[in-house]
């Protein structure tokens, strides 16, 4: 897949896709039905199958503070758009330029004179332009007067509701993962880099891979039963995990602590992705490390017997 940061790279051969737009943060199944519809379109004219998306997300530059948790970020967007087929992606800088674009400017500059576009797939609510000005309606007629057509598809239902990001996030933060699943079309995951930690999991005997992460990345917290895909020469692997801050032993950055259950092996540095299977319980202070040690291996013990069924 070809990634472009903007416009400028774009070269001549570049233009000419079937484009669905979006944000596309969690890539749930209404962004797939999205990207599907470009597939479609493309497989038809012969174009190549396009995303447009924006980083940083418009509500994250609008409103920093107010912004909600990103369910992705860009690399692992960068991944499930490519497995979805796309082959080219554009990420376009949202800046007071880019909210400043009237509806006109932004189909002539962006669509038509950027990509090139042949067919533009959006979603029924797709408003676009400074103020949101720009509405389907003036997109197809845009469309008809540029030469390129576009689909308008339905939202996607599940639960007798319409699937969005903000519906996800709230039943990661309610640690509803089956209503997730549902609107995501697979577990929700985290991916990283294992980084060093302190070792105090190893001397409480349940050595971790630590994850960083930035505190507008985390959209649930607590343990969990999980899988741990991407080690070099394995299948998924079993384990328990903890996303918070520590606050038994003082922690203050959110952490990603996995154990991972019958491994010995050195994963520093090695990417992985930790697929969330079932909430097992809220983050707690612990009066001391024997208590939380006790806990540690209530949760050990429940987390492989949930992994041990859903794998029958």
């Amino acid at each position: 897949m070809q990634l472009f940061r903007g416009l400028s790279h774009c070269r001549a051969d570049d233009r000419g896709v079937a484009v669905a737009i979006g944000n596309f943060d969690g890539v749930h199944r209404g962004h797939q039905a999205l990207v599907a519809a470009a597939c479609a379109q493309a497989a038809v004219s012969g174009a190549r199958v396009g995303v447009l998306t924006f980083e940083p997300h418009p509500r994250e530059f609008l409103d920093p503070a107010g912004a909600p948790a990103r369910l992705m970020r860009l690399s692992e967007k960068v991944a499930a758009l490519e497995a979805l087929g796309v082959e080219q992606l554009v990420v376009m800088r949202f800046d007071a330029r880019l909210q400043g674009q009237s509806p006109d400017q932004f189909v002539r500059e962006v669509l038509a004179e950027g990509l090139g576009a042949r067919h533009v797939v959006v979603g029924e609510g797709f408003r676009y332009g400074c103020r949101r000005a720009g509405t389907v309606e003036s997109l197809c007629n845009a469309g008809a007067a540029l030469g390129f057509g576009v689909v308008a598809l339905p939202s996607v239902q599940v639960d007798e509701g319409r699937v969005s990001s903000t519906r996800v996030r709230a039943a990661l933060a309610a640690g509803d993962l089956q209503a997730a699943r549902r609107l995501l079309g697979r577990d929700y995951s985290i991916t990283g880099r294992v980084v060093p930690g302190k070792r105090l999991g190893r001397e409480l005997g349940y050595p971790t891979a630590n994850f960083r992460l930035h505190p507008s990345a985390i959209a649930l917290r607590g343990i969990y039963a999980v899988r741990v895909q991407g080690i070099a020469g394995r299948p998924a692997a079993a384990a328990v995990a903890s996303l918070g801050t520590r606050p038994t032993v003082g922690g203050i950055e959110p952490l990603l602590e996995v154990h991972l259950f019958d491994f010995q092996g050195d994963l520093y540095g090695q990417r992985l992705s930790v697929e969330f299977v079932e909430r097992l319980r809220d983050e707690e202070h612990f009066p001391s490390l024997e208590a939380l040690v006790i806990q540690m291996h209530a949760d050990a013990t429940r987390a492989r017997e949930i992994l041990a069924a859903r794998a029958a």
